[in-house]
């Protein structure tokens, strides 16, 4: 009778042990999305231009408007109800910013009687913060197999936060072939972006696109699916004092330096 009882406990004894462990591993596993592989983080949004709006003209397209103002395209249509493929038409007034957005407010800079508030001078004694250098983003992967759009020799490079200088320049002749750095869907070709020319602008993902500007001739029609190396346009100096290809890379609407991406020559 002991030993029977001796027993039950210790087989008790062995479940509760068994149960234990299997909680723990339970709080360690990586849970999945419904296709299998861990979730990815949502893409930054754009930067907004609280109060700004555009009115579309002939000839405009999202893609262009996105391009020439630094939005990424989806976040221009979600902001004014766009479905897609995108289409809209001339005379349509299209918001920078998400309906209902507004810019913070400034805190008050006088009194309820409208004197001037004073201003409490910072502390003397206090040490000023020591400055914290932070390293420059590493580029991000695109996953793309870049190659370059032109022969000739590199007379610009990409600056960051230098709106006239959004990629790279490359001097050449005229009517020197300029072709597709990557496979893609060619989304603009035009004259309207004040500043590029004759401009082909080729969508490669959802996040890239590629712009080709101061062509003499486009050889690409909107809607065209082109492959890496295929001609697109001929060099010209459309916008431009000289004859060369200015070649940008963005990424959600933002440029990026093209020589990250480009391989080494």
């Amino acid at each position: 009778m002991i030993i029977r009882h001796a027993n039950a406990s210790l087989r008790l004894f062995a479940v509760g042990a068994v149960l234990m462990m299997l909680a723990a591993c339970s709080s360690t596993v990586v849970r999945e999305t419904s296709t299998g592989s861990t979730a990815t983080p949502a893409r930054p949004a754009s930067q907004p231009k609280y109060g700004a709006t555009v009115q579309v003209q002939r000839g405009d397209t999202l893609y262009g408007i996105a391009f020439r103002n630094g939005i990424d395209f989806r976040d221009l249509a979600n902001w004014n109800g766009i479905e897609a493929p995108y289409t809209i038409y001339p005379g349509r007034t299209l918001r920078l910013y998400p309906s209902g957005g507004a810019t913070a407010s400034r805190p008050a800079t006088t009194t309820a009687t409208g004197q001037p508030r004073p201003v409490t001078p910072p502390p003397t004694t206090q040490r000023p913060p020591t400055p914290v250098v932070t390293p420059p983003p590493a580029p991000a992967q695109s996953g793309i197999r870049w190659r370059w759009p032109a022969d000739g020799s590199l007379i610009g490079r990409f600056v960051a936060g230098d709106a006239t200088k959004q990629g790279i320049d490359i001097a050449g002749s005229g009517g020197q072939a300029v072709r597709s750095a990557a496979d893609g869907v060619v989304v603009y070709s035009g004259a309207g972006l004040v500043g590029y020319g004759e401009l082909v602008i080729i969508k490669h993902s959802e996040a890239w696109l590629s712009a080709y500007g101061h062509n003499r001739k486009r050889l690409v029609n909107e809607g065209q699916n082109v492959k890496a190396g295929d001609q697109i346009a001929e060099m010209g100096s459309t916008g431009a004092a000289r004859e060369m290809l200015h070649f940008e890379i963005r990424y959600n609407g933002k440029p990026v330096d093209p020589l990250q991406y480009l391989p080494a020559r």
